[in-house]
């Protein structure tokens, strides 16, 4: 076998390039990480594009989100414990009670936990006009 075609072979037998995330994709991911975190901090996320109404998720909305989530979870007879009743007794006494809040939450895998992951739904909706905006206030 010459030089040639075993160049060939190796260049067609080559792995193909690693998968990465593209430049809007990391965009959007860094946007709804850093919204979210906004809106657990009890703070509202909002934005306004050039010639559009504003555009948000309010914390209230947030918080009747995270309510909707443990209430379906409650329905479903998803909490074995007294979660919701310790959690009430806690917060009446001025304690915060994090195992509570955690049991009528549920698990999760997101870095921001279970709230995270409702947060991130809320805005997900809204994160390519969330970065059209945003790139409209870097052209000013």
């Amino acid at each position: 076998m010459n030089a040639a075609s075993l160049a060939q072979q190796n260049f067609d037998n080559r792995p193909p390039p690693p998968v990465s995330e593209t430049s809007p994709e990391m965009a959007s991911s860094e946007w709804l990480y850093s919204a979210a975190e906004e809106l657990l901090r009890g703070s509202d996320v909002s934005f306004q594009r050039r010639w559009f109404a504003p555009q948000g998720v309010a914390a209230k909305e947030f918080a009747l989100a995270v309510d909707e989530h443990v209430n379906k979870r409650l329905a479903n007879c998803e909490i074995n414990t007294p979660s919701l009743g310790w959690l009430l007794i806690e917060a009446m006494r001025g304690r915060a009670d994090k195992t509570s809040a955690a049991e009528l939450l549920g698990d999760s895998d997101h870095s921001l936990g279970k709230l995270g992951e409702i947060a991130e739904g809320l805005l997900r909706p809204l994160a390519d006009d969330a970065l059209i905006a945003q790139a409209e206030d870097n052209e000013l």
